[in-house]
């Protein structure tokens, strides 16, 4: 059977979200219930993956570059699936290791899932335009994004289902699943638009890949607008880490769930993810048809006003009095999130050459992880020493400087 390069990475992003949202929807419960961390252990757990992702990342980059996005992607696989199912297989480990606790096991894995990531960041986008060209873009990420929502609807169901039988399944089912992606990918993916650099004669593997990531590092300071988008990573990392490893911890302990009869802490979860990936695949798809998501301009204006959303519904969230106050609020951002990631792709891949896309690509995700490593701990300081809230709403501040990026593009454009 033989499967064209679009195919193939939306089977690609279809897996991955299933395996990802499988695992993701309920790991609170899995963590906070079950292994006891605390909101700072919960941080500790972020930073050391983040950490990974910032050593690493460059280094995977110039392998996709210098080699092939196509080897880069399925170690990148394989990796994540190890990763993945260490902490699935957790409980059973406990017995064995008893001078490990779960809390450093759980450190040991995000190693794997981070350094796995790298070699899937920037590999993957790349290697697909290089398949299809640069004309459809936007179109092609948008549809993408379709994909990866309809399969968070499946993984939510089943990340419930699973961790009403035991708490860690959710993680063991995910990592087989990227696990079993890397033999799909190593069958079906091919790499015809991509040429490796020659390398020159004596010319050592190494000084070869350190002149790839200096073409890169070039690129990025002779294109202003590159510079811009790096500052606007920088801050979407420094942002997130409050929020995404915070938010879970907010609503199970400061704000609880609405007792109704017969609905757990993990169905309330499924519940709120569920809501949020329909509600995103309705806005992605009204996007998709009513908005040229290929024109530059276009992108960065909506991003302008997503981000002036998303500031205000994160505020909003930290500061919600009650359960549906922070519920509307989560739902919208959810649904800020599932519009900005195409429409950010879009931008960033249009402004990229086609020789060192990967490594630019992977210097983006070193700023989102040093934005994440430098602002993790700063939100997670105030939440011990004020409240989740205060950490919740710096979360929130932080990403008022990229307003002035995208203010400052488009006077230039």
């Amino acid at each position: 059977m033989v499967m064209n390069a679009t195919t193939v990475y939306m089977v690609k992003r279809f897996m991955a979200s299933l395996a990802n949202t499988t695992m993701f929807t309920t790991y609170a419960i899995f963590y906070i219930a079950t292994l006891g961390l605390n909101p700072f252990e919960l941080l500790l757990v972020g930073m050391v993956l983040e950490l990974s992702v910032l050593l690493f990342e460059g280094v995977t980059g110039v392998v996709a570059d210098t080699y092939s996005r196509r080897l880069s992607i399925i170690i990148g696989m394989f990796l994540l699936g190890i990763g993945f199912a260490l902490q699935g297989i957790l409980p059973v480990l406990d017995g064995w290791l008893p001078f490990v606790s779960a809390f450093v096991w759980v450190l040991i894995a995000q190693l794997f899932f981070g350094v796995g990531d790298t070699f899937v960041s920037g590999a993957d986008t790349a290697w697909i335009v290089d398949e299809v060209g640069e004309e459809k873009l936007g179109s092609i990420f948008m549809r993408a994004k379709r994909y990866s929502l309809l399969a968070n609807m499946l993984g939510i169901g089943l990340s419930v289902w699973l961790s009403t039988l035991a708490p860690n399944l959710p993680y063991l089912f995910g990592g087989l699943i990227y696990l079993a992606l890397g033999v799909f990918l190593i069958f079906f993916m091919k790499e015809t638009g991509f040429t490796p650099r020659e390398r020159e004669k004596g010319t050592s593997q190494w000084k070869e890949m350190s002149e790839t990531w200096l073409s890169g590092a070039r690129v990025i300071r002779k294109e202003p607008i590159l510079l811009l988008i790096l500052l606007v990573t920088l801050f979407t990392g420094a942002a997130s880490e409050g929020y995404d490893r915070l938010h879970e911890a907010h609503l199970i302990s400061e704000i609880g769930f609405p007792q109704v009869a017969g609905i757990s802490m993990a169905m309330w979860f499924g519940i709120i993810a569920a809501l949020s990936s329909l509600l995103g695949l309705f806005a992605v798809s009204f996007a998709e048809k009513r908005l040229d998501v290929n024109n530059e301009r276009i992108v960065v204006v909506g991003m302008f006003v997503l981000t002036a959303l998303k500031i205000a519904a994160v505020i909003a969230f930290a500061t919600a009095p009650d359960f549906g106050w922070a519920l509307v609020a989560l739902l919208l951002i959810g649904v800020i999130d599932s519009l900005t990631s195409p429409l950010y792709e879009t931008w960033l891949n249009l402004n990229i050459e086609s020789s060192v896309r990967a490594t630019v690509l992977s210097m983006m995700s070193q700023s989102n992880a040093l934005g994440q490593t430098m602002g993790g701990p700063v939100v997670g300081w105030i939440g011990h020493r004020l409240s989740i809230r205060a950490s919740l709403i710096t979360a929130g501040l932080l990403l008022i400087p990229i307003l002035a990026v995208f203010g400052r593009v488009l006077r230039k454009r």
